[in-house]
């Protein structure tokens, strides 16, 4: 088989994954919860999944028991209702340990009539500081939406009820730091960060609204098993996990730029060539789509 089939069947079959709604497995069999087990809650045979924070020290947390290099992850969220203000609700992946690779999701709360943010960011070698946010063009606390990371050697890729938002490819031959070899977990987790997460910190969490609970249903995980204690693994994924879709499709670019063109609010390149402090960083001068 060709490499331009190979890459028209991986971005199909990717496709049907992303479509809303389309993640099966459960929380139960797939997850714990590492983190204050008395502020989650599992129902319909695991299916649907709440977290809740009741206190600016109790939140809590849930992790996947498998995990991976490589692979996409998704799940089907309903953000805090009402006053958010100073909550953070998080979807994301992490290594654990010194130099942690990291690719998240996490969505600022804010007043009630005031949109949440979706803030991204990866993290390679311990590097970070490459956020970008994003408002929503719809209300995350309506409904569920699909949320889901794409990880593949080519590129990570964010996508929201199947469109990409924002794409980091892989640029580590030139230097850019990009996760390739340390096994990663899932995570979702629901804190307080009222010091920052709405407007700067201006805005206070109101206890007096608490508890704060964000809905989870289903889990998906297509991803390439590697054990933390397994030193062949992440050489085995690399060797596995094909390279494609390498690029999006003229639709999924089309609805990327809508998006980042009507909803961005901070990009960190943006930022550096505007003053920042220090230089710009190099990815930012680099195709990434």
């Amino acid at each position: 088989m060709g490499m331009s089939m190979r890459a028209l069947l991986a971005v199909v079959a990717f496709a049907a994954v992303l479509r809303l709604g389309r993640v099966s497995a459960n929380f139960a069999d797939l997850c714990d919860i590492t983190w204050e087990p008395q502020n989650a809650a599992m129902t319909d045979g695991g299916e649907h999944l709440t977290l809740s924070l009741v206190s600016n020290i109790s939140g809590s947390m849930l992790r996947t028991k498998k995990t991976f290099i490589y692979g996409s992850i998704s799940t089907l969220i309903k953000l805090v209702k009402g006053n958010s203000a100073g909550t953070v609700t998080t979807y994301y992946t992490s290594s654990v340990g010194d130099d942690h690779d990291e690719i998240d999701f996490e969505f600022l709360g804010n007043e009630t009539g005031q949109p949440y943010t979706i803030h991204t960011n990866v993290f390679a070698d311990g590097v970070g500081a490459k956020e970008v946010q994003f408002y929503p063009w719809f209300d995350p606390t309506d409904d569920f939406h699909n949320y889901t990371i794409l990880w593949n050697p080519s590129m990570i890729v964010w996508f929201v009820d199947s469109i990409p938002i924002r794409v980091f490819r892989n640029y580590a031959s030139k230097g850019v730091p990009f996760p390739t070899k340390r096994p990663m977990y899932g995570f979702s987790s629901i804190w307080s960060a009222d010091d920052w997460a709405t407007q700067g910190g201006r805005v206070k969490t109101d206890w007096t609204k608490a508890p704060f609970v964000a809905e989870y249903n289903n889990m998906g995980l297509d991803v390439c098993e590697c054990s933390g204690a397994d030193a062949e693994c992440a050489a085995r994924c690399n060797k596995d996990t094909p390279p494609e879709p390498s690029q999006l499709t003229k639709e999924q670019m089309r609805k990327l730029r809508a998006v980042q063109l009507g909803y961005t609010i901070y990009d960190y390149c943006a930022k550096a060539r505007d003053g920042g402090k220090g230089p710009v960083p190099p990815e930012c001068d680099m195709e990434q789509y």
